[in-house]
């Protein structure tokens, strides 16, 4: 593969970089000149969708140009348009309208991310992969311009950015970014729906040796509960865990049904909440009220 290009030409902004109008600067490449973006995490595939895109172009030709810049050695390295140069590839087309522009790493990066979540349908594994390498992206970004970040700012200042143009929150983000820590086996049970999400992110955080073994179980029993791994949270940075132990602790907590625990609120600890006139109705109707919004801000955090 060729070399990557460095700094050359700094854009303003990304917008500016996917604004270029289509019919605006575009040249004809070679399709054989362009090349995949370095780690590209969306899958690109044959399916029905892809077999349509194939059938357009060859009635229509590609109609919006693909975004790619240049290295060093008179090829290109795609940022936006993986599945079009795909679909062209399979229609016979030689050459695909590009429009060239110089970007740096962290750049072309971020650039990348953007295009492509614009798809309709992404897998989580594609949506974790995109957003780790666009925080890495910005966070080198922001080392660069400041020089001073500390690294915990850096994420977390990523994070919100990542959040808010993808329309989640931080707390989102991170639990995608956490599904890049899983070993294939279990990465691709999430994109098959055999696993849940946040199951799936509490199982990141054990060795791959475990994961190994929680994949054989699952395989093996068909599914498996957020519940019965709380026990296995003390075995994250511990690996005495055995095999059969951690079976022990999986067959245990799932026979054992979780009984929520009685709770008492105290009333003499309320009263400093409210007004002394009001009613134990009212009082209620509240703390049911801000409740509900907690739960509702959870679901939102756990979509």
């Amino acid at each position: 593969m060729a070399q990557r290009v460095g700094q050359k030409v700094k854009l303003s902004s990304i917008d500016e970089l996917l604004g270029v109008p289509s019919t605006e600067g575009t040249v004809d490449l070679d399709v054989m000149t362009i090349y995949p973006f370095e780690n590209h995490p969306f899958k690109v595939v044959d399916d029905e969708k892809m077999d349509e895109l194939v059938e357009s172009i060859k009635e229509s030709g590609v109609l919006t140009p693909v975004l790619v810049r240049p290295d060093d050695e008179g090829t290109y390295e795609m940022i936006s348009g993986h599945r079009r140069l795909h679909a062209a590839k399979r229609a016979g087309l030689r050459k695909i309208p590009a429009i060239i522009k110089e970007m740096t790493n962290d750049d072309a990066t971020i650039a990348m991310v953007n295009a492509n979540m614009q798809r309709e349908e992404i897998l989580p594994s594609e949506k974790a992969f995109a957003f780790k390498m666009k925080m890495d992206a910005i966070k080198h970004q922001g080392k660069q311009v400041t020089g001073t970040l500390f690294h915990d700012a850096t994420k977390s200042n990523s994070g919100d950015i990542i959040g808010k143009e993808s329309g989640l929150n931080r707390t989102q983000v991170f639990r995608y970014i956490r599904l890049t820590e899983l070993i294939p086996k279990l990465l691709n049970m999430v994109d098959e729906g055999k696993l849940a999400f946040l199951v799936a992110v509490e199982i990141s955080y054990l060795n791959h040796t475990y994961q190994q073994w929680l994949w054989e179980y699952i395989h093996e029993n068909g599914m498996i509960k957020q519940e019965q791994l709380m026990d296995l949270r003390k075995y994250r940075e511990d690996d005495s865990l055995t095999q059969e132990q951690m079976i022990d602790i999986l067959i245990q907590n799932r026979a054992t049904p979780h009984v929520r625990k009685k709770i008492t609120l105290n009333e003499r600890k309320l009263n400093k909440f409210f007004p002394v006139y009001y009613s134990q109705t009212q009082i209620e109707k509240i703390i049911l009220e801000m409740c509900e919004e907690w739960r509702r801000t959870h679901e939102s955090e756990d979509e």
